[in-house]
């Protein structure tokens, strides 16, 4: 079993809250004279603090209990507390798997946390030999494991997954960012199984709100208390839980452009698999695709010049371009202006 205030810092476990007016009286209707705010205008009160018509609305699609979710200000906000209540300064460590998401390096860096970087197989899977001996590394507190990994686009085998998850003693994070244009299964099934994991997911990628920044976080709650601690009483504006709500009303225009998308991505891939300049089109189960190109600066420039913007990923992996799937009269200028350009 998991002992989880031995993995919570210690002055994590001692904080005293803050407590705001809201958390004192929680009532919708009344004469709010408790928050110091201005009584005049439409936006002049401060944000539900926990979210809870939101998190009903995220029970009912995830069939997950509302005890067990947090909602941040971005899976950003997620990330950054996980270090801030598990990680001392200095000291302990964190384990990720290259390439990946840039941000956990960073809010690593940030937080004066030692990185463990171990790089995927040529497959882009984890190499589970390499991964064994450091299970039981001392001060390894958080391991990060991105599926669909970004860039490359792929998911993680479940089982190799499933194995860090059950022998790690630490805390595992699953960043789902892109599973919603996965086929595969999510694993969000897993959180009810196991106490030291966190799932995240967000509404910024295929729910289209990335400009709202509402990341979901699905663990137990022993973990949501801490993270309750930590965040700020407000993390998430009014405007932003009525956004989000408001797309959560309109499921089949989700579903319909998750479709699109999917099929543009399979367009997209086809297309660019018989240009010359291409060298290889991994597979997807994300928005975007990775493609290797015969030279990955002098394309990004190109495409520039056509006022087509894409990722150039060449200092992550050799020669590779990160394309996200557009709309077709995006792709078709893009495919376009990939035929004119000769290496």
């Amino acid at each position: 079993m998991i002992e989880l205030n031995k993995l919570v810092r210690e002055n994590v476990i001692r904080l005293k809250p803050y407590s705001s007016a809201r958390d004192e009286f929680s009532g919708k209707t009344g004469i709010f004279m408790d928050a110091n705010e201005n009584p005049y205008g439409k936006l002049n009160r401060y944000p539900d603090p926990y979210q809870k018509e939101l998190k009903a609305a995220v029970s009912r699609l995830k069939g997950i209990s509302e005890d067990k979710i947090f909602l941040g200000n971005g899976s950003d906000e997620i990330i950054d507390l996980c270090f801030r209540v598990f990680c001392n300064p200095g000291s302990d460590k964190i384990l990720t798997f290259s390439p990946t998401y840039g941000m956990y390096e960073v809010s690593a860096a940030i937080n004066d946390i030692e990185v463990i970087s171990i790089p995927l197989n040529e497959s882009f899977q984890i190499d589970l030999q390499k991964v064994r001996p450091y299970l039981s590394e001392k001060n390894l507190k958080l391991i990060f494991i991105c599926s669909p990994n970004n860039p490359t686009s792929n998911s993680m085998n479940h089982s190799d997954v499933e194995y860090i998850i059950s022998s790690f003693r630490g805390i595992v994070i699953i960043d789902e960012a892109y599973i919603d244009f996965s086929e595969k299964p999510s694993f969000i099934d897993l959180v009810n199984k196991y106490p030291n994991l966190i799932l995240m997911q967000t509404f910024s990628k295929a729910y289209g709100l990335a400009a709202a920044r509402v990341g979901m976080a699905f663990t137990a709650p022993s973990i949501i208390k801490y993270f309750n601690k930590m965040k700020p009483p407000y993390n998430i504006s009014s405007i932003n839980q009525k956004t989000v709500l408001d797309k959560l009303g309109k499921i089949k225009e989700y579903k319909d452009q998750v479709t699109k998308i999917r099929k543009e991505r399979e367009r997209l891939a086809a297309n660019l698999k018989k240009m010359d300049i291409t060298e290889k089109v991994f597979p997807s189960d994300a928005n975007f695709l990775l493609v290797k190109v015969k030279n990955a600066t002098f394309i990004y420039k190109e495409l520039i010049n056509n006022n087509i913007i894409v990722r150039n990923r060449t200092n992550v992996i050799d020669n590779c371009i990160r394309i996200t799937v557009g709309k077709k009269t995006e792709n078709n200028k893009l495919l376009n202006a990939l035929k004119t350009i000769s290496i």
